[in-house]
């Protein structure tokens, strides 16, 4: 056989690297594109990370306890001289959420009177919420250290008529549950109110019953 000119000779050498790395191209480029894909394809079954959560937050308590066993009978008895020591229970429109209990007494011309109540939340947050915007309307008063998860107390002079009230109130928070005491006196015969001490000392010490009781009651 003839000998090819020199450059066809190349040339045909060259053919088969050429076809070959064409090939051997789009085969990695082809193989390339399923495997992207399948990278690029979106997942499914997978739970958003902002999906809200149906948890409850549980409560410590859901339900008011009897006020008036909530105050020890001594309690009650040196507190309100003469009253009855059952109390009164004062309705209220949602008796499982809040209860009141009163007890008053008039023992010559010293009169007395006593309120405990309990209020339930939905939560602690919204308790420690109303428990502040309590004391921030009563201001003037001082923590109560012990007293539930926190305490508050301060005391009050009224007068009308020339008759002076001097008035207590104690506020405690135990959890998504408010304590509430109000305690008063009144001298008639003197017109005047009994002392900041003793009021403040009568109230705090029938709070402490109630919060015992509330706790007591879980």
């Amino acid at each position: 056989m003839r000998d090819l000119p020199l450059p066809l000779a190349l040339a045909a050498r060259l053919t088969p690297v050429v076809v070959l790395a064409t090939a051997g191209w789009a085969l990695s480029s082809g193989s390339a594109t399923p495997a992207a894909q399948h990278k690029d394809a979106p997942q499914t079954g997978t739970k958003s990370a902002s999906a809200p959560s149906s948890t409850a937050v549980a409560k410590t308590y859901t339900a008011a306890p009897a006020p008036c066993g909530a105050v020890a009978t001594k309690t009650v008895k040196s507190l309100v001289p003469g009253a009855k020591t059952a109390g009164k229970e004062i309705r209220s429109t949602d008796q499982t959420l809040r209860r009141t209990c009163s007890w008053n007494a008039l023992k010559g011309y010293d009169y007395r009177w006593l309120d405990v109540s309990f209020e339930i939340m939905d939560s602690d947050q919204e308790a420690q919420n109303a428990y502040q915007a309590r004391i921030t309307e009563k201001s003037g008063g001082g923590d109560v250290p012990g007293l539930g998860d926190a305490g508050y107390s301060v005391v009050n002079l009224t007068t009308e008529d020339k008759q002076q009230t001097r008035e207590g109130e104690v506020v405690a928070r135990v959890a998504n549950a408010l304590v509430v005491v109000t305690y008063n006196g009144s001298d008639f015969e003197t017109k005047k109110a009994p002392g900041t001490d003793e009021i403040n000392k009568g109230a705090i010490k029938a709070a402490k019953d109630a919060v015992a009781a509330l706790e007591g009651s879980r």
